[in-house]
C-alpha cells in the first residue's frame, strides 16, 4: 500500500490527507468483530487521533491559557473527541503555570439522514444559552462538512453575546459546496468520503469503533433506514 500522502498548513490548520490516498487495510487493527464487512479502511488510527489531539490541546492552552472557557460539545459525534480534548487540556494545566478553567455545556445537532446531509437542522439543549452572555466559547465538533450546520450554531450562539468564540474540529472535509472558513483548530482535514468511528455515526451504529473509517456500501445497506 502506499504512503499516506500529509500536509501541513499554517497554524492550526490541520493535517491533510490527500483525495488519493487509499486508507490503511483493516489487516493492521483491530476492530469489533460485528463490523467486518461494514468497512473500507482506516482513515485516520485511534493512536494519530490522539497525538493529534494532544498538539491541538497544546495550542489551545498557548492562545487561550488562564482564560475561563465554556466548551460547548456538539452531540453526539463530538463527545469522544471533547472528552479526550478537554482531559488533554486537563491533564497539560495541572503541568503548567498556565492553566484554563472549564465549563462543559452539552449541546445536540441532527441534519443527516443515512449519509446525506438534510436541509432540516434540529438544535436541541440550545435553546437558552444565556449564560454565555461575556464568556470565552469554545466549540467542540467531530467533523465539519458543508460548513452550513457550524454556520447555523454560530449565528445562533452570537445571539448571547460571548465575549469571544473559538472552534475546535477534529475533521474538515472537501467538499465542493463548503463555504465555511477553517475552524479555530483542526485535527484533520480529510477527503469527501464518509467516515464512522470515533463516535460518528452512520444511523447509530459505529460509534464504538475506535478509529476512523470509511463505510462500505455494504455497510450503508446494512444500517440504512
Amino acid at each position: 500500500m502506499a504512503d499516506v500522502v500529509l500536509q501541513t498548513r499554517g497554524g492550526s490548520g490541520g493535517i491533510v490527507i490527500d483525495d488519493d490516498w487509499p486508507g490503511y487495510s483493516l489487516e493492521l487493527f483491530s476492530y469489533p468483530a460485528h463490523y467486518a464487512g461494514d468497512l473500507q479502511c482506516v482513515v485516520v488510527p485511534h493512536g494519530v487521533i490522539m497525538d493529534r489531539t494532544e498538539r491541538l490541546a497544546r495550542d489551545i492552552m498557548d492562545d487561550l491559557g488562564e482564560h475561563d472557557i465554556v466548551v460547548l460539545c456538539v452531540l453526539k459525534g463530538g463527545y469522544q473527541f471533547c472528552a479526550d480534548l478537554v482531559d488533554k487540556i486537563k491533564a497539560l494545566s495541572c503541568s503548567s503555570d498556565r492553566t484554563i478553567p472549564m465549563r462543559v455545556h452539552f449541546i445536540r445537532l441532527k441534519s443527516y439522514l443515512n449519509d446525506q446531509s438534510t436541509e432540516d437542522l434540529h438544535i436541541l439543549g440550545a435553546e437558552d444559552l444565556s449564560f454565555l452572555a461575556g464568556k470565552n466559547v469554545l466549540i467542540v465538533e467531530g467533523i465539519i462538512g458543508t460548513g452550513k450546520t457550524l454556520k447555523a450554531l454560530l449565528k445562533h450562539v452570537e445571539v448571547f453575546q460571548p465575549k469571544m468564540i473559538r472552534v475546535a474540529g477534529l475533521l474538515v472535509k472537501r467538499v465542493p459546496r463548503n463555504t465555511s472558513s477553517l475552524p479555530d483548530y483542526v485535527g484533520f482535514e480529510i477527503p469527501n468520503r464518509f467516515v464512522v468511528g470515533y463516535a460518528l455515526d452512520y444511523n447509530e451504529y459505529f460509534r464504538d469503533l475506535n478509529h476512523i473509517c470509511v463505510i462500505s456500501d455494504s455497510g450503508k445497506m446494512k444500517y440504512k433506514i
